[in-house]
Formats: structure tokens, C-alpha cells, sequence
């Protein structure tokens, strides 16, 4: 791939200082790029060190005026980085059809270019669209139905009658579709409530390695437009997950959930069953969401201790500045007491 600075510049929608009609061949980290290379510097250590890179271009935030390099200057260097990566290192993804080596059940349907790779197991009456591609390992059980490029990686299994979308990417050794975590005490033990729903993942939805998303007890669990998870993550029955939400690694979610569009949950928050967070709101690594959070907050917090404990300390945390203002008073009045 060759393309002139200016044209880089074009699909990042940026600025270009300097020679925009130079050739680059490449896009490489800041320490370790070349002369025909364009990197990108987002950070504040690494814009005082622009010079020193050993690429001939550098993506760089708007406020960045100057530099012997030359400048593609955009409002948001992570996304054009993203943008030019792709653009340099295409995925590719070779056609193999399906592999004399896969099961394929009855009432199969699939689009054009569709590879299943050997050990692929396809249930009965799965549809499939186009540019499908199924790693060794994965499981399609009956009635799913699969959108258009959409990438499954080794091992995973999609259970049945659960629906994806377009353009969704599930990594290695995630399950859609297992059963949601439902059972009924009769006061001496548990009886399984029967977990009869499906889980719908929508279009540009990326699942990361190790998910587990639960089947709805009735109705369906949700993954909306758009969300991207990290590893090892657990979402449970009747769940909805709002659009272009993130959830990093060893995030829990409950049953009943309902997490609003453009959120965040840091690694390793937890969120008991039947709350909805709402939109644009950010979950602090570790957190604990015992209750409804409204738009646009930020929640942090760790319960590490025994729950009735907990309940006699968070009463008193709301109280900590009022009573450390009032302690800093009685300060000033035993060193006026004091004094005299």
C-alpha cells in the first residue's frame, strides 16, 4: 500500500503541515517506525519528542503547531490511528467454503463465500449470510440465524435460536446462549426454572475472548448496535445492553439488567440483578451497582467487607465531609484552648 500524505489525511478528515504529496508506505509504533513510515503521537510524552521519531510523518492532536516532521493534525488522534491501521493492514480472510470436515444439518441456508473451517459443527435449519466466516471448533446449534460478515473464532458455540447480526466478530471460546441462572427454592433445595428465550446480538456488535451471554428466561437477552466487550465478561438472562456501550475485562452483569447507549464499566465492576444504568454513564473499575445509576454519572466504589458492616459504613461516607469539617473546627478550638 502506497498513498500520499494528503490522502491520508482525507480519510482521516485532518490537516496536513508540511508535504502532503510525500509517499508513505507504512503505519509502525513512534520508537521503531521508518522513513517511509507514518506513526501517531497522542499522548504529552510523546508530542515533546516528535522530532525523534524515525517516521517521516506523525498523526498528531490539532493543538500540535510544529515539528520537522510532517503533521496530519485531527481532533481525535486514537480514531484516525484506527482509520489508517485499517487502512494499511487489511484483515484478510480466505474463502475456504465449507469444509467436507464440518457437520451440517438438515435446512441449511447460507449467503455467497461462506467458510467453515473443519471441526465446525452446524445444527439443523441454521441461516447464514454472506462473507460468514465459522473457525475450527465453533458450534452453530439448530435455528440460529447469522447475519452478513460476521467472524466466529475457535470454539465458540451459538446455542439455539439465537439471533446475530451484521458484522459482528465473536473471539475464541465464548458462549451465546447458555442458560440464564434460574432456580426456585422450595426452602431444602433447587429446582431449574426452564430458560426458554433466545439471545439477540445486533449489528457491529464485538464480543471479546471467553463471554458467557445467557439465554433469556423468556423473551430475549439484548446486546444492542454497536457494544464492545473485553474478555471474559458475564452477561446474564434478560439483560439489555445499550448501543456503543463498553464492558472491559471481568465485567458482571446480573439478570434483569438494563445499561443504557455510550456507557463504560471499568474491569471487574459488578451490577446486581433488576438495575438500569442509564445513559452515559461510567462504572469505575471494581465497582459495586447495588441500584439504579441516572444518566451521566460517574459510580465508583469497593464493598470489601462483611454486608452489614457495609450498610453502617456507607450511612456514615455520605456523612464524612460535613464531619470532617466539623472535626477540623474542634481542632481550632482546642489550639485556641491551648494558646490560652
Amino acid at each position: 500500500m502506497e498513498l500520499p500524505v494528503h490522502k491520508i489525511a482525507e480519510l482521516v478528515r485532518g490537516e496536513v503541515v508540511g508535504d502532503g504529496d510525500f509517499i508513505i508506505r507504512g503505519i509502525a509504533p513512534f520508537d521503531h517506525a521508518g522513513p517511509d513510515d507514518i506513526t501517531f503521537a497522542a499522548t504529552v510524552s510523546y508530542k515533546k519528542r516528535l522530532d525523534e521519531t524515525g517516521a517521516v510523518a506523525v498523526i498528531v492532536s490539532s493543538e500540535v503547531r510544529k515539528s520537522n516532521k510532517i503533521l496530519v493534525r485531527v481532533e481525535n488522534p486514537y480514531l484516525a490511528l484506527a482509520r489508517v491501521s485499517t487502512l494499511f493492514h487489511p484483515v484478510c480472510r480466505p474463502v475456504v467454503g465449507i469444509s467436507p470436515d464440518a457437520h451440517v444439518g438438515k435446512n441449511f441456508k447460507c449467503g455467497i463465500d461462506v467458510s467453515a473451517y473443519p471441526g465446525v459443527f452446524i445444527g439443523d435449519d441454521v441461516t447464514l449470510g454472506d462473507r460468514v466466516t465459522l473457525h475450527p471448533g465453533v458450534v452453530i446449534d439448530n435455528r440460529v440465524v447469522v447475519g452478513d460478515d460476521v467472524v466466529v473464532y475457535p470454539n465458540v458455540c451459538i446455542l439455539e435460536r439465537c439471533e446475530i447480526g451484521s458484522r459482528v466478530f465473536i473471539q475464541a471460546g465464548s458462549v451465546i446462549g447458555s442458560d440464564g441462572f434460574g432456580f426456585a427454592s422450595d426452602g431444602d433445595c433447587y429446582h431449574k426454572i426452564p430458560q426458554r428465550g433466545i439471545v439477540r446480538i445486533d449489528d457491529d456488535v464485538e464480543i471479546g475472548a471467553c463471554n458467557t451471554i445467557d439465554r433469556a428466561t423468556f423473551g430475549s437477552t439484548w446486546i444492542k448496535r454497536g457494544v464492545k466487550t473485553d474478555n471474559l465478561v458475564h452477561i446474564a438472562h434478560n439483560v439489555v445492553v445499550g448501543e456503543d456501550t463498553v464492558l472491559v475485562a471481568q465485567v458482571g452483569i446480573s439478570g434483569s439488567v438494563t445499561i443504557g447507549n455510550h456507557s463504560i464499566l471499568a474491569g471487574q465492576a459488578g451490577v446486581a440483578q433488576h438495575v438500569t444504568i442509564g445513559n452515559r454513564v461510567t462504572v469505575g473499575g471494581q465497582s459495586g451497582v447495588g441500584k439504579s445509576v441516572p444518566d451521566g454519572q460517574i459510580v465508583s466504589g469497593t464493598p470489601g467487607m462483611p454486608h452489614r458492616l457495609w450498610l453502617k459504613v456507607s450511612n456514615i461516607i455520605r456523612k464524612l465531609p460535613e464531619m470532617k469539617k466539623g472535626i477540623r473546627e474542634l481542632e481550632k478550638r482546642i489550639e485556641r484552648l491551648e494558646r490560652s
